[in-house]
């Protein structure tokens, strides 16, 4: 049997072969990226609804527990301040890993970075002044 035909024809497709190979691949890899890059931050969106508690220092101190919903990138929920004692509205937005939410009612504005998926700190200003605070997620 003569193999020379069989041979040569191999050959000649080979190229295409590979070029066919090489256009699945890049198709798949874009198809890829596209996908991972239409869900962006997705560990914050997942991660800032539920509980957390935490403590705040300056002109005032004491301690609080947020209550996180979140749609999107926009959080909504309660905070109970331990000074002024009380349960507020809250209301805010998380970017990457900055967030800020406010207490309209007492005039408290919050801003801060996400560290990780469990922790959050920053400042907060009221017109009684202003200072730290600092939060980590218990459910």
């Amino acid at each position: 049997m003569d193999l020379q035909p069989l041979r040569r024809r191999v050959t000649r497709r080979l190229p295409a072969l590979w070029i066919a190979a090489v256009l699945a691949l890049a198709c798949c890899s874009t198809a890829f990226a596209a996908a991972s890059a239409s869900s962006p931050h997705t560990s914050a969106k997942s991660t800032l609804a539920g509980t957390w508690k935490g403590q705040y220092g300056g002109a005032v101190s004491g301690h609080f527990t947020i209550h996180w919903k979140q749609t999107g990138t926009t959080l909504h929920g309660t905070i109970k301040l331990s000074s002024p004692s009380g349960k507020y509205a809250i209301d805010g937005g998380v970017r990457g890993k900055k967030i800020k939410f406010g207490a309209l009612t007492v005039g408290a504005k919050y801003k801060g970075v996400l560290h990780g998926t469990t922790r959050m700190s920053g400042t907060w200003t009221s017109g009684t002044g202003g200072g730290n605070w600092s939060a980590h997620k218990v459910s």
